[in-house]
Formats: structure tokens, sequence, C-alpha cells
């Protein structure tokens, strides 16, 4: 059934605010400083097997990121377009600041020297409100940003639960990262392994809110 403009908006606007929940958790993990999310530990790897084979000036983190963010998104144009939405650039476009934004307001809570117990406890708490917002942005169905589409389309192709495939292709991730150079912490690990099944228990709350919000403004939630 095709959506009209207004619903569409709505979708878009619920979308913008998963994704800014879901940068708050991954601002608050990159400030506990216990190592890179899964994604960033393959586009660190990637980068620095890159960097030692070739001097480009204009090779950097942030570039990697974003080729192989469009990579994933030209893959999944081949193996299902009806996944790539406008979300998903929205997803690529605002990731990066609401993360600086972030960063630069609560980055005095968290200064060197921090207790382990406290890094730990932070790092829990982005893990979790990552996963809150991610599944905000995946029911939606406006969009969804390139690396959590992998595990949403894996997910849906094979039918098995989102959870314990997030966990597969984070594995991966970092597996391929550290191989290729990438620095994997702790946090990584937690990550890796406690993202995927967090989002399993958000997931129908968040299935709720997003169809609460539409029938508040005039819509089924009907696709």
């Amino acid at each position: 059934m095709k959506r009209s403009v207004k619903e569409l908006c709505i979708r878009v606007v619920i979308l913008l605010f998963g994704l800014t929940v879901a940068h708050l958790g991954v601002t608050l993990f990159l400030l506990a400083n216990l190592g890179a999310d899964p994604f960033n530990v393959l586009v660190q790897g990637i980068f620095r097997t890159l960097d030692r084979f070739a001097d480009w000036s204009f090779l950097t983190h942030g570039n990697v990121h974003i080729v192989i963010c469009f990579l994933i998104i030209l893959a999944l144009l081949v193996v299902d377009k009806s996944y790539i939405k406008i979300g998903t650039i929205l997803c690529m476009a605002f990731g990066g600041p609401i993360i600086d934004f972030f960063t630069r307001l609560l980055s005095f809570c968290f200064e060197k020297g921090n207790p382990l117990w406290l890094n730990l406890i932070v790092l829990a708490l982005g893990c979790v409100i990552l996963a809150l917002g991610m599944t905000i942005v995946i029911k939606s169905d406006a969009g969804t940003g390139p690396n959590d589409l992998v595990a949403l389309v894996i997910s849906d192709k094979t039918r098995r639960r989102f959870g314990v495939v997030r966990i597969l292709v984070d594995v991966s991730f970092v597996a391929v990262g550290f191989l290729l150079g990438g620095t994997v912490g702790v946090g990584t690990v937690i990550c890796a392994f406690l993202v995927g099944p967090v989002a399993d228990f958000f997931l129908p709350r968040s299935e709720r809110f997003v169809a609460a919000v539409l029938r508040l403004a005039g819509h089924s939630g009907l696709s």
C-alpha cells in the first residue's frame, strides 16, 4: 500500500528520534573508552591496512567508514532494494554530527582516570540505549543504518531471530577488523554479545511505540 506524504514524514521523524537515541548510546559507549564498537573495528582494520599499502592524503577513518557504508548499500540494492529507503541516507548523514554533539555535551563527565567499574556501567548503559534507538529506527520502517541493515536482511531472509544474527554479524566484523589491524577492547566484546539480545527485547516494544505514534497522527500504522 502506497504511503501518503504525511505518513512518510511521520515515519522519518520517528526514525530521526530513534537515530538520536541510538547515537546517544554510541557516544556513551565511546566515552567509556573500553574499545570501539564492532563496525568501527572493521572500519579501523580496513583503514590501517589501506594506509600501510598506499600513501593517499584523502585516506581517513571517516572516509573509509563512508565508503564501506556505500558498498553495503550497493550490495543490498542487488540483494533486495526494498530495504534501501530515505532513512538509510539520513542515518549516514546525521550519525556523525549527532555523536559530535553528544560528545561535546557529555565529555566533561568522563575524564581519564575513571575507575573501571564506572566505565563498564557507562558502556553497558550505552549498549542498552543504542539497542533501544536502533529498534525504533528499524520499526519506523523508513530506513535503517547500513551496518544494521546487514543483520536485518540476513534475519529476514533466514527467518532467524534478529538478536542471534546481530551477534554473528558483530563477531564477524570484530574478527575481520582485528585480523586487519583493528584494536579490540573489552567494550568491543561486550557490545558484540549484548546489543543483539537487548534489541530482541526492545523490538516488539518499539513496534508498539511506532504504531501508537502513527495512530495519534491519524494513521493505522499498516504499510
